[in-house]
């Protein structure tokens, strides 16, 4: 292949636009006779044709002696760039003979590259730009030769590019810096070998800057030693080397430490001073450098300290929910110290972003103890009353979700520390009336049931507050709760007597008058503004014409005064009439065995009993979304009715109405504690391991020189050895499982790509070795998509030597859940043979189990979840599998989900309902 095709093909850094050339691209004689125009700006449109035909895959052999005769040497700088763009492209060799293909294809010498005399004068020239008086055109050119890769170019321009290390101007300084750097790292040893050393004395004149941080950034991967020696120099100046400098010393730190973790006591002192940077970048990376090289209290709560710093003072909610993960992650691990933070944590629920304050939520939610369970709960019912202030940001932002959110946070302290529940909890009764009105109710409920102490008092406020509960639903675990608990002469009469104050007398139907009185409430409402127009006498004397719009003002409260109860009742609600009459048989069924006369039960038992007969006619006539549950609220209220008429009917199911519905409720939260006690055991910290080789360091036994930091960072390591803690290898099994392999062993390069899917990103690392004893040059992994996937990152051309390998990287953007493909080919260049090769590479098929991971949620959030999505298909299965619970075990593994329901195992039955759950 003619390295006039390789050079085609190359990549272009600059991007020309498409209408530059529009109508069509010259010839190349037509190129030619523009080039020697005097006008600078035909000779730009010349050269912008020019390179566009080359890409397009033009040779244009003419052109080259036409640019260096006329446009070379002028001083326009749109030109000069242009040019610089043109020698990247354009063909810098001759094409080889025939012959001397041929010799190289029999086994002869392998074809030698010559340079084309031309460039000899392309070379000089770019050394008068070397030389300019204008720095900013020795600048341009000195960037342009970072991207030049040919020795026989960079050879003679080596003296000026070091002479321009010591220009006045720092932008020629920092460009000559990089370009010493690339020279180096590509022909270091024939070009200029004592580059690290030139670079060395640089840095410690060196006063700007962006110079200092490039010339480190060359010191840190040619020669690591002298990087480390200057850092060792300037440990008290590094805060005022700019961010740059600081996030190289962080990298060049961890890659010191990890290859020889006796220097990490040389960076000690440095990271501390890092930690404090004004830069929330160099903060941040600072405190995982620290916490991955050591696993010491000191350190951990430094970087514990920042993180919390960073999560107060940072307002991109991307960077607080980064800094939440890291949060969580050292949870798992150093909880103690984090303890000691919670409070500076749950200073970001001042966050408008309800999805920052849940995952706030779900850290401080576990490092919540004895010691500090008061004071977390007070700041949470802090936070709940802002919730309900009109003029609260936060409460207009994130509004019931938040409170929510509050709420059940609340909820789970009272349930693991009793000694707050006390405090808690009638602070949210407060809030039944409100939107979380459901989750307190639920909260209210547990704490009834297993704080029996507790209960007189949280009856009696429930009494006091049930005339404001206005939602159907909370309003049904009111009355069960009240038929269940109350269980003294004064707790029965005064909910007896609250209940039917707002339900009122039978019938629950609407009546003719009042019917008529809203419509016509209505009808006038529902009438225009009335216009009434007159004349007036204005302050001058004159008249005026007048027109007065005037709009009758209803207030809805005046209209309708019924209590919530009675006007849930007669709009409808036959599940919540079937709860009142239940209820009200478990108060009269009580009465006796309280203390309460005969005369006043049998009074409760007759107002009991007219309501249920109101609630079956209410049933009969209502029209709404429960008239299906006519036939089981007269079956229910039948024995209600038998049960409070009939003595036989009364000793049969009195024991069964009065007990056995909280002897259900106390094993269901049973259930529901053994089941998180279960989850807990599970989230601990897996078992320990070490492997028998592994080396334990004795800190007594180590030389002087190397305990030379503020503090020893192998103190947490050596703990974690001493125990047998394995942090490295343990993912090894899990990340082996997410590896494709992508080309043959036979292939001259093998391929291998590890993928990592995280919500809609796909990173895939992809592994190359040359199996070949030949040079790889311009080999480029080119990827496709088929599906909702887009490829973000494309991987960059490389040059990998024999037997050599390397690690490249591309991110995929996924805009749906459905399946997809990737697939892709390996382009190459041998630099002996100057042939081109491909290789085809097979698929990587993406699943859609791939983006969903197990997760859990309350029954609630599942049900208003259900109810907005208004999923409901019906699919109908074969399978070979006939227990339930086995089949339902084989749906959960198979669709990656979580079983919310909890089952019985031993349990046998035909039918089986559960709820499954995942997230993305």
């Amino acid at each position: 292949m003619s390295s006039t095709t390789n050079a085609n093909e190359s990549y272009c850094t600059f991007t020309l636009a498409s209408d530059v050339t529009a109508g069509g691209l010259p010839s190349q004689e037509e190129i030619a006779k523009q080039l020697e125009s005097n006008d600078p700006k035909i000779k730009r449109h010349a050269l912008k044709a020019a390179i566009m035909a080359m890409l397009g895959g033009e040779a244009m052999p003419r052109i080259l002696m036409q640019v260096i005769r006329f446009c070379i040497n002028s001083d326009d700088k749109p030109l000069k760039k242009l040019c610089m763009l043109y020698w990247e492209v354009v063909p810098k060799y001759q094409e080889p003979t025939s012959d001397e293909m041929l010799r190289a294809a029999s086994g002869g010498p392998p074809v030698r590259r010559k340079l084309l005399p031309e460039m000899i004068l392309v070379c000089n020239a770019l050394m008068n730009d070397l030389n300019h008086p204008n720095e900013f055109v020795r600048g341009s050119m000195l960037r342009f030769l970072c991207k030049v890769k040919d020795e026989e170019i960079l050879g003679p321009l080596i003296p000026s590019i070091k002479a321009c290390l010591k220009h006045r101007h720092q932008y020629v300084r920092k460009n000559a810096v990089l370009a010493v750097f690339h020279a180096h790292r590509l022909h270091g040893e024939s070009l200029i070998p004592d580059g690290p050393e030139l670079v060395g004395e640089f840095i410690a004149q060196e006063t700007d800057m962006a110079a200092r941080r490039n010339a480190f950034l060359m010191l840190y991967n040619e020669s690591e030693d002298l990087a480390i020696q200057f850092l060792a120099r300037n440990l008290d100046d590094v805060s005022k080397f700019g961010d740059g400098f600081a996030l190289l010393v962080l990298d060049l730190t961890r890659k010191a430490c990890r290859r020889d973790p006796n220097q990490k006591s040389r960076f000690v002192r440095v990271l501390f001073q890092m930690l404090s940077s004004n830069s929330a970048a160099v903060s941040y990376e600072a405190a995982w450098t620290l916490i991955s090289l050591s696993n010491s209290p000191t350190a951990v709560r430094a970087a514990a300290v920042t993180y919390t710093t960073l999560l107060n003072t940072q307002n991109d909610n991307n960077v607080m929910m980064i800094v939440l993960e890291r949060l969580e992650q050292l949870k798992k691990k150093h909880s103690k110290i984090l303890q000691e933070l919670l409070m500076d944590i749950l200073r970001a629920l001042s966050s408008p972003n309800p999805d920052i304050c849940k995952k706030v939520l779900d850290v401080a939610m576990a490092l919540v103890t004895s010691k500090n369970v008061a004071e977390v709960v007070t700041t949470l019912k802090r936070e709940v009353a802002k919730t309900t202030q009109e003029s609260s940001d936060s409460s207009e932002a994130k509004g019931k979700v938040y409170r929510n959110m509050l709420i059940q946070a609340i909820h789970g302290c009272a349930v693991r520390f009793p000694d707050v529940a006390e405090s808690v909890v009638h602070t949210l009764m407060d809030f039944l009336s409100s939107d979380g009105g459901m989750q307190v109710i639920i909260f209210v409920r547990a704490i009834v049931e297993r704080y029996p102490a507790l209960r007189p008092a949280i009856l009696s406020k429930l009494v006091s507050t049930i005339d404001e509960v206005s939602s159907s639903n909370v309003m049904c675990v009111c009355l069960w709760i009240l038929g269940e608990y109350c269980e003294t002469s004064e707790t029965v009469k005064d909910a007896f007597d609250a209940i039917t104050e707002q339900l009122g007398e039978a019938p629950f139907v609407v009546q003719a008058e009042e019917k008529k009185a809203r419509e016509k409430a209505a009808a006038e409402a529902a009438k225009g503004p009335k216009m009434v127009t007159k004349n007036v006498v204005l302050a001058d004397g004159t008249y005026a014409t007048q027109t007065i719009y005037s709009e009758p003002k209803i207030n809805p409260a005046s209209l309708d005064k019924t209590p919530h109860l009675r006007k849930m009742i007669v709009g409808g609600d036959i599940f919540l009439g079937e709860i009142i009459c239940s209820c009200l048989t478990k108060m009269c069924l009580r009465a006796p065995d309280v203390g309460i006369d005969v005369v006043t039960t049998k009074g409760m038992t007759i107002k009991a009993l007219l309501i249920m007969c109101g609630v079956v006619k209410m049933a009969e006539v209502a029209v709404s979304a429960q008239k299906s549950s006519l036939a089981d609220c007269q079956e229910r209220v039948t024995l209600c009715c038998r049960v409070l008429l009939d003595p036989k009917a009364t000793a049969l199911l009195k024991p069964t109405l009065l007990c056995e519905g909280k002897n259900s409720f106390a094993a269901f939260l049973k259930n529901l504690q053994e089941k998180e006690a279960k989850e807990k055991e599970e989230s601990k910290e897996e078992v320990v391991s070490a492997q028998a080789d592994d080396l334990i360091h004795f800190r007594q036994l180590r030389s002087l020189t190397a305990q030379g930091g503020d503090i020893d960072l192998d103190d947490g390591t050596d703990l974690a050895r001493a125990t047998g803690y394995a942090d490295g290898g343990s993912l090894l099994s899990n990340e082996l499982s997410h590896v494709y392999q992508l080309s043959g062993f036979a292939d001259p390069v093998y391929a291998e790509a590890f993928v990592t899917v995280h919500d809609y990103d796909i990173l895939l690392e992809i592994l190359l070795i040359n199996r070949t004893p030949n040079t790889l040059s311009n080999l480029t992994v080119e990827l496709s998509t088929m599906g909702d996937m887009k490829i973000v990152e494309r991987p960059q051309s490389h040059t990998i030597g024999p037997l050599d390998q390397i690690t490249i990287r591309a991110s995929i953007k996924v805009s749906s859940t459905e399946t997809g493909h990737i697939f892709g080919t390996i382009v190459y260049e041998d630099a002996s043979t100057q042939e081109k090769g491909y290789i085809n590479l097979n698929d990587i098929h993406m699943d859609i189990m791939d983006y969903i991971r197990p997760a859990t949620c309350t029954d609630e959030v599942f049900r208003s979840m259900w109810a907005e999505f208004e999923w409901e298909n019906k699919v109908a299965i074969s399978t070979s599998i006939k227990d339930l619970i086995e089949f339902l075990d084989h749906i959960v593994t198979s669709t990656n989900m979580t079983c919310l329901t909890p089952h019985d195992r031993n349990e046998r039955g035909s039918f089986l309902a559960a709820n499954l759950y995942a997230k993305r």
